[in-house]
């Protein structure tokens, strides 16, 4: 935290940090009523939420969007904290602040997903968390259906609905020399209007080349396969596919022209 970074025009660098008798202190004046002790603790607590929205990176959310949520769920926490119940208000704290960031990227997921739907997902992997405690097993989607009094279609819907949605661009595969992404296995087998041309004189082409050469160009450019499963599939090393690859496309381009 020495470094400086700021995060709502907060320089997180500078935020204090309360001892245990400061938060003592100043809670007792927050009961009272003191807006100014109210301040100095949020500020005081302003780490916690730092802490708490690095669980959250990487997925594409706006940490400054997360960290006022973040601050939203440290409020709520400060108003309903007992003093008298001898627990530290981190501990108390931090689920609420959880919570509040979890409501916010569940109510802002792009795709809309009803309340109800939403609800029994989550209903779902209570059970299955049970279930896991109890069995030492993850539970069937039969078990937890049975479990919860509903047909297990419905629990398959409800999970899919509350999954994040994945970029085109998400590698699915990567070997080191070459990556496949999403966009790359998805592919519209009905609409051929606009390539149906292009085929044809790839195909063409493609009758020019040797028995090999057409083979790796129909694994790899048809069926998607990588260099190192096409490798394996007819025997010969990686490299050598790579070869043989760029020898068909050279031929394939000569044609086209």
């Amino acid at each position: 935290m020495g470094n400086k970074v700021e995060i709502c025009g907060v320089d997180t660098s500078k935020i204090p940090v309360l001892s245990a008798e400061e938060k003592k202190e100043l809670f007792e004046k927050i009961k009272n009523g003191d807006k100014e002790a109210r301040d100095i603790f949020i500020n005081g607590n302003l780490r916690l939420v730092l802490s708490v929205i690095k669980r959250f990176y990487g997925r594409g959310e706006n940490l400054d969007d997360l960290f006022q949520v973040g601050c939203i769920g440290l409020i709520k926490a400060m108003d309903n904290f007992d003093l008298s119940q001898n627990v530290q208000f981190s501990t108390y704290a931090v689920p609420m602040i959880v919570g509040e960031i979890r409501r916010y990227l569940r109510d802002n997921n792009p795709i809309r997903v009803s309340r109800s739907v939403r609800d029994l997902a989550y209903k779902a992997l209570g059970v299955k968390e049970k279930m896991i405690k109890e069995n030492q097993k993850e539970p069937t989607v039969e078990e937890i259906a049975k479990e919860l009094g509903v047909d297990k279609e419905e629990i398959v819907f409800s999970l899919d609905a509350i999954q994040e949605p994945l970029s085109l661009q998400e590698p699915v595969y990567g070997d080191g020399t070459e990556n496949i992404y999403i966009m790359d296995q998805v592919s519209d087998t009905k609409n051929t209007d606009d390539t149906w041309a292009e085929n044809i004189t790839i195909l063409e082409a493609m009758k020019k080349l040797n028995e090999k050469e057409k083979m790796i160009v129909n694994k790899r450019f048809f069926e998607g396969r990588t260099q190192v499963e096409v490798a394996e599939e007819i025997g010969i090393s990686q490299a050598q596919v790579s070869r043989l690859e760029k020898s068909a496309i050279g031929h394939i381009k000569r044609i086209y022209k």
